[in-house]
């Protein structure tokens, strides 16, 4: 009876070993980024406020700063005055500003961009394909992508005009 129970302590004893490393591993070790620096955006379709569909790959040639974000982040809301006015900049210099909702009603989202003067095209994920797809964690978050559409950075927080400015001039197209 002792060496059973001395054999079931011992195989409980290795399945949580082995239940800690995987852990661990998936915590520490692993890359679970769905999208990474430095290689190619996938594309996507979603939904402008107009209805009509557009494509990531629609803007090929161009340098795409794309912000996932919602009307409740304040974060969001704070810096959205920095990207109107980074975005009136920079339009004319070959940079394209999508603003994806995450999974707001349309008569939100639009309500926002009117009250907050946005010019920029904002785009809606009512189902979160695309903000999963990215593997959009806290939000606001944001991609630079070049005209090759490679990704050149991911922002993970809220900026501030200096720092969007900073963030387009390395996807200027040349």
């Amino acid at each position: 009876m002792r060496k059973k129970r001395h054999i079931l302590r011992l195989v409980v004893l290795g399945v949580i070993f082995v239940a800690l490393g995987t852990a661990f591993y998936t915590a520490y070790v692993s890359d679970t980024a769905l999208v990474k620096v430095g290689e190619e955006a996938p594309d996507f379709t979603l939904t402008n406020l107009e209805g009509e569909q557009v494509n990531l790959s629609d803007f090929r040639g161009r340098g795409v700063f794309i912000n996932f974000w919602a009307s409740w982040c304040n974060p969001c809301k704070a810096e959205m005055p920095d990207i109107e006015k980074q975005y009136q900049l920079m339009k004319d210099l070959g940079i394209v500003v999508l603003a994806v909702n995450i999974e707001e009603s349309h008569l939100a989202v639009s309500t926002f961009v009117k009250r907050n003067n946005l010019s920029f095209p904002v785009l809606l994920d009512v189902d979160k394909s695309v903000t999963n797809r990215y593997g959009v964690g806290p939000i606001p978050t944001s991609f630079f992508i070049d005209k090759d559409g490679i990704v050149v950075s991911k922002i993970e927080r809220m900026m501030n005009e200096r720092q969007i400015n900073h963030q387009l001039q390395e996807i200027l197209p040349e």
